[in-house]
């Protein structure tokens, strides 16, 4: 299903023509669930692997606590169907809530190397802000569904391939015995690719264009109600409704927030890097609906189909944060970054 992206609140690069040779494209993913093939692009679908190739794996160490413990992949998933019928009313049965209590319990944490997940694999025909190497013409990108480093967010490892070397498919895809939190299994995905236009959130702005643009910015909420998104908060307008598009997507420019901006570079030869790839919380939040598809609209109003619209992918990263992929311009062979944002 296509999904269109309505039209900004306000025409920002005709109010500051300055903006124009700062756009960038980015292309919002749209992911959706659904039963995707190791043919599709997908989010949290199965992989296009090669039958011989190792699957990756993350020596850890892992870690879970008595309040969050850990759980197995299967567990998760089978506490998602019995949420998910107790939002449309269906009350549980005992055998349901002694069910939920034993998943809530607990599995126990893995001591040893574990399989990493399936977080996505993009196409190139259906993904061209993506800039492969040579003659790859696929990107998979895999993590660790345990906290790691300074940041605790999952670790994630890329690879670029070749689709027509692949002949012989490895399935079902590798799991994971155990995940850390039940939002680090990503719900298997369908993508809707849709190439829209970004500008840099003002945090990157030069201070002058960066001061006339929250005085815009200002200007254009000064009608904002009490309890509103922009209500004491107006130069946020042009970084919510203008600039950035939330939720899954390639390219584009980093949803920084606004007192975090950390450029960064590349390990091998310093160039500044760039976005390649968000992993989102969210793709839209409900204080801020205008980037909700016009398709998805009617859906959306829905309490009970809404939960599941905005966050169809079911991670979630520090209560609602994203993970921001980053790509060294100069070479998609050097190592990538990945920051929390």
């Amino acid at each position: 299903m296509t999904r269109t992206t309505p039209p900004r609140p306000a025409d920002i690069a005709a109010a500051f023509p300055e903006l124009v040779p700062l756009a960038r494209t980015a292309t919002r993913l749209h992911p959706r669930p659904g039963s995707p093939s190791p043919r599709d692009s997908s989010v949290g679908g199965p992989l296009l692997w090669p039958a011989h190739e190792p699957w990756p794996h993350c020596d850890g160490p892992h870690w879970a606590s008595d309040l969050l413990p850990a759980r197995s992949p299967a567990d998760v998933r089978q506490l998602r169907r019995l949420e998910e019928a107790a939002r449309t009313g269906l009350p549980h049965t005992p055998q349901e809530q002694a069910e939920m209590a034993r998943i809530k319990a607990g599995h126990p944490t893995p001591t040893g190397p574990i399989a990493m997940l399936a977080l996505a694999q993009l196409y190139v025909h259906d993904v061209p802000v993506l800039r492969p190497p040579g003659e790859a013409d696929l990107l998979q990108v895999l993590w660790c569904p345990f906290d790691h480093g300074e940041q605790n967010m999952p670790r994630t490892e890329l690879l670029w391939r070749s689709a027509t070397e692949v002949t012989d498919v490895l399935t079902p895809t590798p799991e994971p015995d155990a995940v850390q939190y039940g939002d680090y299994l990503p719900e298997p995905c369908h993508v809707d690719p849709e190439q829209i236009v970004e500008y840099p959130a003002a945090a990157e702005l030069e201070e002058e264009l960066r001061r006339r643009v929250t005085e815009w910015s200002t200007r254009q909420t000064a009608g904002a109600g009490p309890g509103g998104l922009y209500d004491g908060a107006q130069e946020l307008f042009y970084h919510h409704e203008l600039s950035l598009a939330p939720g899954w997507k390639a390219g584009g420019w980093t949803p920084w927030s606004v007192t975090d901006f950390h450029p960064q570079y590349c390990t091998v030869c310093r160039s500044r890097m760039e976005p390649m790839l968000t992993v989102a919380s969210y793709e839209w939040q409900p204080d801020g609906p205008s980037w909700i598809p016009y398709e998805d609209r009617a859906a959306a109003a829905s309490p009970t189909v809404y939960p599941t619209l905005a966050n169809p992918t079911r991670i979630s990263l520090a209560g609602g944060y994203n993970q921001q992929l980053y790509a060294c311009p100069a070479s998609p062979e050097h190592p990538h970054a990945a920051l929390l944002q």
